[in-house]
């Protein structure tokens, strides 16, 4: 099976990251990068926050909404990018304004950016290209279902919001769901 053309463009502390087999991964995260740009994105994961190791936060895998596929971290090595599942997860961030530049807001929470059929269809084909490498694939979630803790407004420190919202309302689940073999992941 083709998969999509995938352009490395490794971030420069990859190497630091902890250490991976295949038979590890087990899960597919899918991510939105609510920011305004991949470029952006790009700052942010270069960014170094954590000294003692020398890395940031980032997905493994970046689709822009043209379709457009780039590696940031080699599936070998377990990304930062959802808390307490990293070793056993592949991060799949897409180009995606989410709820940019007011994630905090309690007036801000609404995402109504649309995810194109182009990148979809990449995703889509990222996804059985990955679920051929890697032989313990088998689920599939969002950001927002593994990480569901919330913290206080930034506009409202009396109100609390969800810290994680992505990939959001506007994700096609039903039409990523019937076109892999992943069965979705439900934490309670």
């Amino acid at each position: 099976m083709n998969g999509p053309v995938i352009h490395e463009n490794h971030l420069p502390y990859f190497s630091n990251l902890e250490s991976r087999s295949y038979e590890s991964i087990d899960l597919a995260v899918i991510h939105c990068t609510e920011l305004p740009d991949l470029a952006t994105a790009r700052e942010y994961g270069q960014y170094i926050h954590y000294p003692e190791t020398g890395t940031g936060n980032s997905g493994h895998f970046y689709i822009e909404q043209n379709g457009r596929v780039e590696q940031w971290v080699p599936p070998d090595r377990a990304a930062h990018h959802v808390r307490g599942f990293n070793e056993r997860s592949i991060g799949i961030e897409l180009d995606n304004k989410g709820r940019y530049p007011h994630w905090l807001d309690s007036n801000r929470q609404v995402m109504t950016d649309v995810y194109p059929l182009s990148q979809i269809d990449s995703l889509v084909k990222l996804l059985q290209k990955l679920c051929t490498e890697l032989p313990e694939l088998k689920w599939i979630a969002g950001h927002e279902s593994l990480d569901t803790s919330q913290v206080r407004a930034s506009n409202d420190p009396e109100l609390f919001v969800y810290r994680k919202r992505d990939p959001g309302p506007m994700f096609p689940w039903s039409k990523l769901l019937s076109a892999i073999d992943l069965q979705q992941l439900s934490i309670d």
